[in-house]
């Protein structure tokens, strides 16, 4: 019975996964504008299917308001999301570099980080359909830079928003 339930556990995992490399082609496909332009970059992690955008094609300087390009590029993220996996949990993560905020009326790096991803999943449900319950927003401020903060490029590879796709739940294997 137990080996009956664990096979069971690969083949979902098998499965799930297959769904997550086709929302990849599938992304590979939509957004390659954007991959060509060094705007957008997807990589599959032990977290799951990673899309990684530029903040400026969201975003203005210090602020929330997404931007007509970027809305576009979020209606092809949202059509994958809906059609390849529509039972995957979305996590969509906002970063900033480390310089200090001084115009933009935020308290910090943090809640300008947090109000980017939150305008993220708003625009998912709001404009996209994409159902709530599926996703999260984080905002990580400077703290998870991918380069250092030490020249104009890498501070804006750390500017950005990444729209993390987790694979589908899995039931646990029963404890006896």
């Amino acid at each position: 019975e137990k080996t009956k339930e664990v096979k069971q556990v690969y083949e979902q995992k098998d499965k799930e996964l297959s769904e997550l490399e086709q929302a990849k082609r599938e992304l590979e496909e939509s957004l390659k504008k954007e991959i060509w332009e060094y705007k957008a970059k997807l990589q599959m992690t032990e977290r799951g299917l990673v899309i990684t955008f530029l903040s400026e094609i969201f975003f203005d300087p210090g602020k929330d308001i997404i931007k007509a390009d970027g809305r576009l590029s979020l209606n092809r993220v949202a059509e994958v999301l809906n059609r390849d996996v529509p039972n995957s949990q979305v996590a969509v993560e906002g970063h900033t570099d480390n310089d200090p905020i001084k115009y933009s009326g935020w308290k910090s790096n943090w809640e300008l980080s947090s109000a980017r991803a939150l305008a993220v999943v708003h625009y998912f449900v709001d404009e996209c359909n994409v159902e709530s319950k599926r996703l999260s927003a984080n905002g990580y401020g400077e703290y998870h830079p991918v380069a250092p903060n030490d020249t104009p490029q890498n501070k804006q590879r750390n500017r950005r928003v990444e729209i993390v796709i987790l694979p589908s739940k899995v039931s646990k294997v029963k404890a006896q």
